[in-house]
């Protein structure tokens, strides 16, 4: 009988300030430096036996609406934002078998650097770490790092692919066995299995070997979200895991099968890639109350249009603020440098609504609309998968809250569980055999 459990992962928008301003959020605004909620996020994931949580991240403040930082310092709008490197670090001291994936932008570290952290990262979890490759795609953050803007949005990727040339000769200049520790010749490291990457190319050059000693894994495992058609070239050519956000039930599958021909076609396993679909399920105990508490959501979206603009404008590098709301969305010149899958995305749900429209009707289903009980979600989710074909689901909430959490952790999963669909143990001790176990 072949197996019908899918992966699990949850996509946790930056790492201070959760849920401002909505409901069951405690004394976030107080509490936040200080990271509790985040070690509890990750413990009770573990518990529930997510594969990972993977950390959102931006280096700047936002300033695209109106050309003003006051919305999004205001309403909280992805700032504050500590690093996540060092947030990845206290989760993973509280946890023995998940995977923690912070989000590290290339324009930001030179690749020593991050293979060196990342691998460090690797070591300190016993084989734990994920790195969530990003590029970068904001000017303003880009000008936080003494550079004047970001290259197009195709260049991008093909400085990433060298940087990844980088960073992967970086994790293998120590060979498997070349920490002897041997007490009795004397010898910690084996010098003929440590070698020097001498690598110099158009954009990057280092000299190596990775001072920090080789990874636990091998490589950590590396997550990136690629939506164009040059972003899924590279997804499919590095990632482990990829981050997808397509609509329906068709786009999804097409999605997953473009991205796993393209992999077939530079000599990889396409097995070896697990594509997760971004989900943000409601859950109620029946089914009219889910479907309340989605009306709910929407009534209180209809408040804040401009803030969920504004944060959309950040990720796009376009000023919302200067257009007509009532404008239809189809009627709009609308083009990016910046997340063109965000943007493709929302220009495709919006059609010939206006950008007020597409806002309020926004229900943020993401992949798919998930509305109901925890049975009735989790049976759901498995028909999509099963006409999808794999891999599994990634959960994001706009409000995560130690309630909103538990409704996933300690109501969905053991639906899921039950219909066999999601593993109720750990098989492995590291995070890639994990994400490989089906």
């Amino acid at each position: 009988m072949a197996d019908k459990r899918f992966h699990l992962g949850w996509f946790l928008a930056g790492s201070s300030v959760q849920a401002w301003g909505e409901p069951w959020s405690g004394n976030i605004g107080k509490e936040w430096m200080v990271p509790d909620f985040f070690v509890d996020v990750a413990k009770l994931l573990e518990k529930a036996c997510f594969d990972y949580v993977l950390l959102e991240d931006s280096s700047y403040v936002g300033e695209s609406f109106g050309g003003s930082r006051d919305i999004y310092l205001k309403n909280g709008l992805s700032v504050p934002r500590q690093d996540p490197s060092v947030v990845a670090s206290l989760m993973m001291a509280a946890t023995r078998r998940i995977g923690i994936v912070p989000t590290l932008a290339t324009f930001a570290y030179p690749p020593y650097l991050l293979a060196r952290l990342v691998a460090t990262l690797d070591q300190v979890s016993q084989g734990r770490a994920g790195w969530n490759m990003v590029t970068g795609s904001s000017d303003f953050a880009a000008r936080n790092f003494g550079l004047d803007g970001m290259p197009p949005h195709d260049q991008r990727y093909d400085m990433a692919d060298e940087y990844m040339e980088v960073v992967n000769g970086l994790w293998d200049s120590f060979e498997p066995g070349a920490i002897v520790a041997d007490p009795e010749s004397g010898v910690l490291i084996d010098p003929a299995k440590v070698h020097a990457i001498d690598y110099a190319g158009q954009y990057y050059k280092s000299r190596g070997p990775l001072n920090s000693g080789p990874c636990v894994q091998g490589r950590p495992v590396i997550a990136q979200a690629g939506g164009s058609p040059r972003g899924r070239q590279f997804a499919s050519r590095h990632a482990d895991t990829i981050i997808a956000a397509t609509y329906g039930i068709e786009a999804m599958k097409a999605y997953r099968e473009d991205v796993r021909a393209r992999a077939k076609a530079q000599g990889r396993d396409p097995d070896t890639i697990k594509v997760l679909f971004l989900i943000s399920p409601t859950i109620g105990e029946t089914e009219e109350e889910a479907q309340r508490l989605r009306q709910r959501r929407l009534e209180r979206q209809s408040e804040k249009v401009e803030q969920r603009l504004a944060f959309l404008g950040k990720i796009t590098n376009i000023d919302f603020g200067k257009m007509d709301l009532d404008t239809p969305v189809s009627a709009l010149e609308l083009k990016t440098n910046g997340h063109q899958q965000s943007l493709d995305e929302f220009k495709q749900k919006a059609g010939n609504r206006t950008l007020r429209q597409a806002m309020n009707e926004d229900t943020g289903d993401r992949s798919l609309e998930l509305v109901g009980t925890p049975e009735q979600i989790a049976r759901r989710m498995g028909e999509a998968m099963a006409e999808v074909g794999g891999d599994g689901f990634l959960v994001t909430q706009s409000n995560t809250s130690r309630r909103s959490l538990s409704e996933i952790t300690d109501g969905l999963v053991p639906a899921l569980q039950r219909q066999g669909l999601m593993r109720r143990e750990w098989a492995h001790d590291h995070f890639r055999d994990n994400l490989l176990e089906f």
